[in-house]
């Protein structure tokens, strides 16, 4: 009953947002096409349609069920106390994550419903705010087996975890950074950039990881 109580008070905001997707969907679900719009490629076109049911009540149902999961991680997972280490980074990863699809998916409503809105922009700036603010963070994901960068070496030592995560940290910002102004002074390949720097960044942070394992048993 008090974990109930204290997610109630800290995360009222999102279940409003979360109530707001769902009322919105309900609001221009007769309204929306056939059709809805779903993925775009690199050079903005639409390659990618779902129904109106999923255009209507796909993301608001994915961000229920990412708010679900944000509860039931920390009563699941074998580091659980972990949680308690990183408590204000756990409530920030929610709510960024949680608004950046609400806003994702009133862009895209708002796409379907014939507003001028440029998703091929949009989309690809946010991920890249996604990324600088995740990875200002990353460096404070205490270690679990949920969260964070999960690799057989750090997932086994936390000295590894705590050395990849400030890298990988330092990496997802400068990847967001250099993505945004890409994308903003160079829109016709910033989005490949940005592309090629996550998985850059992804593989680089794996290697290091196991790297740095080897170097700490070497001793």
């Amino acid at each position: 009953m008090n974990m109930l109580k204290k997610n109630l008070k800290t995360d009222w905001p999102l279940l409003l947002l979360i109530a707001l997707s769902l009322a919105l969907g309900i609001y221009v679900y007769p309204i929306l096409p056939d059709q809805v719009p779903s993925h775009w490629n690199f050079s903005g076109e639409i390659d990618g349609y779902s129904s109106r049911t999923w255009g209507a009540f796909g993301l608001p149902l994915m961000i229920l069920g990412f708010y679900v999961l944000f509860l039931v991680l920390p009563l699941i997972d074998p580091k659980k106390e972990n949680y308690q280490k990183f408590t204000r980074t756990y409530l920030i990863l929610k709510y960024t994550l949680t608004i950046f699809f609400f806003l994702l998916y009133l862009a895209i409503i708002g796409f379907s419903l014939g507003y001028p809105v440029n998703i091929n922009r949009l989309v690809p700036v946010g991920i890249a705010v996604l990324f600088v603010v995740l990875g200002n963070y990353l460096s404070t994901v205490r270690h679990n087996y949920f969260m964070g960068i999960k690799t057989p070496w750090t997932l086994a030592s936390e000295e590894v975890w705590t050395k990849t995560h400030r890298l990988g940290g330092k990496m997802w910002v400068f990847s967001g950074l250099v993505g945004l102004f890409a994308q903003l002074l160079f829109p016709a390949w910033g989005s490949k950039l940005m592309l090629v720097l996550v998985i850059g960044s992804a593989l680089l942070a794996s290697v290091y990881s196991w790297w740095y394992y080897q170097k700490i048993h070497k001793k």
